[in-house]
């Protein structure tokens, strides 16, 4: 099962990067306005996903512009937000998508896109990367699918974000 896992999991991170390479850099391009300016990357993640936010703010290679988002009162105008859950359409995600809408704050989101009736925080996003991931990734012995490694994709898709990010930001700075 071991070796099942790896396989399946070097294919999601395979199909990340050959379906999602162009909505990395606008991700990239759009957080970049915040850290070239005034500005600073603030981030969210849901559930299992806010060990993104802790890797990006804790790591041994933290974004030095990015804060966790406590409240979208604080936000300004200048400020970007990434955002990440599991599911494009997870009731939370999507109300604070809806605030930072209303307050006319751009922001990246990394979900699963499900399709699913009602909100998604695909149609509230202004740059959204798809995590490929809508189920586990192994059949089990009885039935049941095992392996869900959503985190593992948000920190895979995370690190996309934060080179290309870096890359654009050097060649601001030239």
């Amino acid at each position: 099962m071991q070796k099942m896992f790896t396989t399946q999991l070097m294919g999601l991170f395979k199909r990340i990067m050959d379906h999602e390479e162009y909505s990395i850099e606008d991700g990239a391009r759009l957080l970049a306005q915040a850290a070239a300016g005034e500005g600073t990357i603030f981030i969210k993640g849901f559930d299992e996903m806010d060990g993104v936010t802790f890797e990006a703010l804790e790591g041994a290679e933290p974004l030095k512009i990015a804060r966790r988002l406590e409240s979208v009162a604080s936000i300004e105008s200048v400020d970007r937000v990434l955002i990440l859950t599991r599911y494009s359409d997870h009731e939370e995600a999507i109300k604070l998508a809806e605030e930072l809408a209303e307050k006319g704050i751009p922001f990246v989101a990394i979900s699963g896109n499900r399709d699913s009736e009602g909100k998604r925080i695909t149609d509230l996003a202004d740059v959204h990367i798809h995590t490929h991931l809508l189920k586990p990734l192994l059949p089990g012995d009885d039935g049941n699918r095992v392996g869900f490694p959503s985190l593992m994709a948000g920190l895979y898709i995370y690190s996309l974000l934060k080179f290309a990010l870096e890359e654009i930001l050097e060649d601001y700075e030239d």
